[in-house]
């Protein structure tokens, strides 16, 4: 049976996570992310989080525990992880953390074409975004110093100083970057640059997609 694109997904991949440590209904889940911070790391909303619940049921990786009510509250359904799902997780996890595979963030497209922005406007956005950098930098961080000062192992919070660290470098990358544009060390921005005629360099995925 084919899995559903939703049931491979990143959320997908934490309801596969969390119960595994304990059967909960999609609420718990949706809370459980948030208090341990995994939203800064995967797209958190409740629709897309029951569709992937509805996905991962289908493919039999959970299966339906029992259905509860709390007082005029809406039932809400226990999921519990199967071995099949467990083992599909455990899968999932060799190929992200063993493998590297090429991403394609929104904002290196929009600097590989920074030269169409006027000079003094491009500062100006860059200047913005390092601002709200900043602010992310300094919410994440406040959270993972109070995990810490909670006793929580390093180990529970990994993703959080890799998340940290990527954006540590790309602020102090982007004031170098201001700065070269503001003081006018990079070259000029008036006309496009006039590129080379060259062959392109192979990119060895098109020649697998190819085959």
């Amino acid at each position: 049976m084919a899995v559903r694109r939703s049931a491979a997904s990143p959320l997908a991949l934490a309801v596969l996570a969390l119960l595994s440590e304990r059967s909960m209904h999609p609420y718990e889940i949706a809370s459980e992310m948030r208090v341990r911070g995994i939203e800064h790391s995967i797209r958190l909303n409740y629709g897309s989080l029951y569709s992937v619940v509805d996905a991962l049921r289908d493919a039999g990786y959970i299966t339906a525990q029992e259905t509860v009510r709390e007082g005029k509250r809406p039932e809400r359904t226990i999921y519990a992880v199967t071995e099949e799902g467990y083992a599909e997780l455990r899968e999932r996890l060799r190929s992200l953390l063993g493998r590297h595979d090429r991403e394609y963030p929104r904002f290196m497209a929009g600097l590989a074409f920074l030269e169409h922005v006027p000079r003094d406007e491009a500062v100006e956005l860059l200047q913005q975004r390092t601002r709200e950098l900043d602010q992310e930098i300094g919410h994440l961080r406040a959270i993972v110093t109070g995990l810490r000062e909670h006793g929580l192992e390093r180990i529970a919070i990994v993703e959080a100083e890799y998340l940290l660290t990527l954006w540590d470098a790309e602020a102090a990358w982007v004031r170098e970057l201001t700065d070269d544009l503001a003081t006018g060390r990079l070259a000029p921005m008036d006309k496009p640059t006039a590129w080379p005629r060259r062959e392109a360099p192979t990119n060895p995925e098109a020649k697998e997609t190819a085959r």
